[in-house]
């Protein structure tokens, strides 16, 4: 089903890349992309993102296409030799303060529709930041940042495949922005390639980041049908069930309307029961979510923080058979108990933290009304959802570590390997 292929990077001549790294493009904030842009005048972010972010609506990324030119033409990238598979250990510290490792690879992947199931969505896309990048594509020819997707191989075979290429020395090497030491090798060796290839036809792939990007590469198939390099675009492939993958909650926090009485609560959710805990400062909620919440599980249940210093567990009498607790808490909670809709949630009445302290600072500095902390999916609950043809509530999943962009390039000059 899958079709990955190796093929041959375009690279930083550099092998310590600590100084071009940059996260995703889309969660820069203003204040980090202008010192990025203040940084190494090589830096990634470069090839991503205008200086001003006012100018993306006007830019058709000429400039970058010749910043990408100029950039190999003074030997500041290379592309290899010969094409190969990426492999990429990431050394990361996890919200619990455990350092865990993460190890995935990059590959050229052929590009199937979402109704072929192959590659397989989570959540909806917004068209503008389609557009954009779509601009960017036509102006470069050049895949400059990669779709993270994910794979389900509970025996590690494809661990097992690259071992020896993670045994071998780097070939670049460098810690990005929040602090993961990521490490690049090369899997040339044939019959390892073929091992992961074979394993990866078998079975579809979740895009765990990137849809937007997914889905411009798609675009720019259809506009390019006699192209055989547009038939594929740059993804990394992480094992779902690694140890080393983790799949975090993203909160919530109600910024419109009131937040309930204390008595109004039992009326506005009759189907759940309801714990009170104490709360002091910001500081104890993630300390008292781990001991209340977390042993829950999958069950429908949440913690209501409106900054009171009470929080209220609460727990639904019965689950809903066969539902995600998230699209209970959407259903029943943020639509029913709050009146907020879909329309409403994505025109900006709900803000999604992505972690439990930050959305206890938000309610308690004015800049929300009621914080909604959960429980994370786990694997199964992604791949049960999307192998079934649906899609999860916006901002359901966190994935860490997050992959930066600058490790590695690949440019539309060849087909695939």
């Amino acid at each position: 089903m899958t079709d990955v292929r190796p093929f041959r990077a375009l690279r930083y001549a550099r092998s310590e890349l600590s100084d071009v790294l940059v996260p995703p493009y889309d969660v820069i904030t203003p204040d980090e992309r202008e010192r990025f842009w203040s940084g190494d005048p090589h830096h990634a972010i470069r090839l991503e993102l205008t200086r001003d972010a006012n100018a993306e609506a006007g830019t058709d990324y000429a400039d970058v296409a010749a910043m990408l030119r100029d950039w190999q033409r003074d030997g500041v990238l290379a592309r290899d030799a010969s094409p190969a598979l990426y492999g990429l250990a990431q050394r990361y510290r996890g919200p619990d303060g455990a350092e865990r490792e993460r190890r995935g690879f990059f590959a050229a992947l052929g590009l199937a529709e979402y109704d072929e199931r192959v590659v397989l969505p989570h959540e909806r896309t917004m068209a503008g930041p389609k557009a954009d990048r779509l601009k960017l594509l036509r102006a470069t020819r050049a895949n400059l940042s990669v779709i993270f997707l994910l794979y389900e191989d509970r025996e590690g075979v494809v661990d097992a495949a690259l071992a020896k290429a993670f045994d071998g020395p780097p070939v670049a090497e460098g810690a990005d922005p929040a602090g993961t030491h990521n490490t690049l090798v090369r899997a040339a060796d044939p019959q390892a390639v073929e091992q992961v290839r074979a394993f990866l036809a078998e079975q579809p792939v979740v895009i765990a980041d990137g849809h937007h990007r997914y889905e411009t590469a798609l675009a720019y198939r259809r506009e390019n049908p006699d192209d055989p390099a547009a038939a594929f675009t740059l993804a990394y492939f992480a094992n779902a069930f690694s140890e080393g993958t983790l799949l975090l909650p993203i909160h919530r926090v109600i910024l419109k309307g009131s937040a309930p009485a204390p008595d109004a609560w039992p009326r506005l959710l009759p189907e759940w029961s309801c714990t009170e805990l104490e709360a002091g400062d910001a500081q104890a909620i993630p300390e008292l979510l781990e001991r209340h919440l977390a042993p829950l599980g999958p069950a429908a249940a949440f913690v209501a923080d409106d900054a009171s210093g009470t929080l209220r567990l609460f727990r639904r009498n019965q689950d809903v058979p066969g539902e995600l607790a998230i699209r209970t808490l959407h259903r029943e909670v943020v639509g029913g108990a709050f009146g907020l809709d879909e329309d409403a949630v994505r025109d900006g009445a709900v803000a999604f933290p992505k972690h439990a302290l930050l959305a206890a600072r938000d309610v308690r500095e004015g800049r929300g009304v009621v914080a909604l902390y959960v429980n994370p999916l786990s694997p199964d609950d992604v791949f049960r959802v999307t192998r079934a043809g649906e899609l999860l509530p916006q901002k359901s999943t966190l994935f860490q570590p997050k992959l930066p962009s600058g490790l590695l390039f690949r440019t539309l000059d060849e087909d695939p390997a």
